[in-house]
């Protein structure tokens, strides 16, 4: 097997398999097409431009500010202004909601880019 099989876009695990046309992530168990995932240019699935508040254009893997206070469902305090957030992921997510990331204290959640500029 000398295939490129590409890594997790939601983990980033590098020990994905090939199960029939789907791509599998051992680690989390997310599936997905080959074609479907992110950009190798470093785009937005599908081919769309994301920009953040100020119209700077994102990708995967950039470090941004929350620019406005976020209310949290299920948490007391919410996410404040200003607060980084690291390594993002751009998705096609619902609502508009399309980076994924990580945040410290709140753990994995989507935003929509119009809250967040680029540090």
């Amino acid at each position: 097997m000398t295939e490129n099989i590409p890594p997790c876009p939601k983990c980033s695990c590098e020990y994905t398999y090939e199960t029939n046309a789907l791509v599998v992530c051992p680690e989390c168990g997310h599936e997905w097409v080959p074609a479907e995932s992110g950009a190798e240019g470093g785009g937005a699935p599908g081919g769309q431009v994301v920009k953040d508040a100020v119209g700077n254009v994102l990708q995967d893997g950039d470090t941004v500010v929350v620019v406005k206070a976020l209310k949290v469902k299920g948490s007391p305090s919410g996410i404040k202004a200003g607060t980084k957030v690291r390594n993002i992921r751009l998705v096609e997510g619902v609502a508009g909601h399309d980076i994924d990331c990580r945040i410290e204290g709140f753990g994995a959640m989507q935003l929509k880019s119009s809250v967040v500029k680029k540090a």
